[in-house]
């Protein structure tokens, strides 16, 4: 039987403002990446998450990413390496204190939008985000996009890794992800992105767009909790897999 991990990327709110229905993905995924203060959420956003996580019993992660929340995160901001790590490290570090004040802990780190995608292709920018990891906690995993130079770094730097997929986003024949601003960045049919994950853990063969499927490892599926329609592509998600065999549970 196959077991694998569903993420979302939840406590993406400020204040009064809320991204997503996060009451309902906590029922359906079986870890969430939690915002940390950079792209989005608050000390209280944070906290009312992690509860609701930890009620659900779902597996945590700290998702930190550049702090623009203007710009959701998505955008480049230049920043040298070591400043990076000390970014990553002060959003792991506040949801870490939030996450004690819930009762709960976090277990593993998932760099969000833009400064995830760049560690996926800029070793120096995978390594601060490792050291940064490694020097919180030797326990803290990291959860890589599948193919990535952040799964090497933290592989050299002793970081326990996994690996993730997107059940909602288009590939390119680099294993990279469709740049949303281009055709077939993303998936909104529940139907098609399980007909596709059905076959990629039959053969771990992911489609490209404009290219023949590339070769993929993981251990998680992503589904962006801010996508529209994300709780029903949960929903279907989960029931289905199931309905074929796979087991959802926590990589840790």
């Amino acid at each position: 039987m196959t077991r694998i991990d569903l993420n979302s990327d939840l406590g993406e709110g400020y204040g009064l403002w809320a991204m997503g229905d996060d009451e309902a993905m906590l029922k359906l995924v079986s870890s969430a990446n939690i915002a940390c203060g950079g792209h989005a959420s608050d000390p209280e956003t944070m906290y009312q998450t992690l509860l609701l996580a930890a009620q659900n019993g779902v597996s945590i992660g700290a998702h930190p990413g550049y702090n623009d929340p203007l710009g959701f995160g998505r955008r480049i901001i230049p920043m040298t390496p070591p400043e990076i790590s000390r970014m990553v490290a002060a959003q792991i570090g506040s949801l870490h204190a939030m996450a004690l004040l819930a009762g709960t802990r976090v277990a593993y780190v998932k760099p969000h939008g833009a400064l995830g995608n760049l560690a996926s292709d800029d070793r120096a920018v995978a390594d601060a985000i490792a050291m940064a990891i490694k020097a919180i906690s030797p326990d803290l995993a990291v959860l890589a996009i599948s193919g990535t130079e952040l799964e090497y770094a933290a592989r050299a730097a002793g970081v326990t890794v996994f690996s993730e997929i997107f059940a909602d986003r288009g590939y390119t024949p680099q294993g990279r992800l469709v740049p949303r601003s281009q055709p077939g960045a993303m998936i909104h049919d529940p139907n098609a992105a399980v007909a596709r994950l059905l076959s990629f853990l039959d053969s771990g063969l992911m489609p490209t767009v404009g290219g023949d499927p590339i070769r993929l490892a993981a251990q998680s599926i992503c589904v962006h909790g801010d996508s529209p329609g994300a709780v029903e592509m949960a929903r279907q998600i989960r029931n289905r897999l199931g309905a074929a065999g796979v087991t959802i549970a926590a990589f840790r």
